[in-house]
């Protein structure tokens, strides 16, 4: 599944720039925080991709070695955040509108308290899909050059 938020201010002729985030859309927590999170209107249109849908950019995840059981990725500018750093990097972009988005904003916007609080996000996000009998998202990884 792929969602776009486009930015109110971005003409509609405009090449699109701003954010991907690639999540496991199985995962109740990972689907609620992508649709929670409000970004700032600088990050321009956000497309939301379901990693369990695949696609382009999961590929290009899974080429540059990236691992989507171990968390969520940030695609920005050409850069990916993967999993507490992308965490850290929503929380510094995300707005202050609503009490989720000041609570998370708050948690994660130090770059240590989202890696060590990550762990156990996995963790809480691997036992929810264990107890609804989701498989985990175990897309294949490119081999290695032989």
């Amino acid at each position: 599944m792929i969602d776009t938020i486009p930015r109110a201010d971005q003409p509609k002729n405009a090449a699109p720039v701003g954010a991907t985030i690639v999540y496991d859309g199985g995962c109740p927590f990972c689907s609620a925080y992508v649709r929670l999170v409000r970004l700032r209107d600088a990050v321009g249109p956000v497309e939301l991709v379901d990693a369990r849908q695949g696609g382009a950019v999961v590929d290009e995840i899974v080429a540059a070695g990236l691992d989507l059981d171990d968390g969520m990725v940030l695609k920005m500018g050409g850069a990916f955040y993967h999993g507490d750093e992308c965490l850290n990097r929503l929380a510094l972009l995300s707005t202050s509108s609503g009490a989720f988005n000041r609570i998370t904003a708050r948690l994660f916007r130090n770059p240590a308290a989202a890696r060590l609080a990550y762990p156990a996000l996995r963790a809480g996000r691997n036992l929810a899909l264990r107890l609804m009998g989701r498989k985990k998202l175990d897309i294949a990884k490119p081999k290695a050059p032989v």
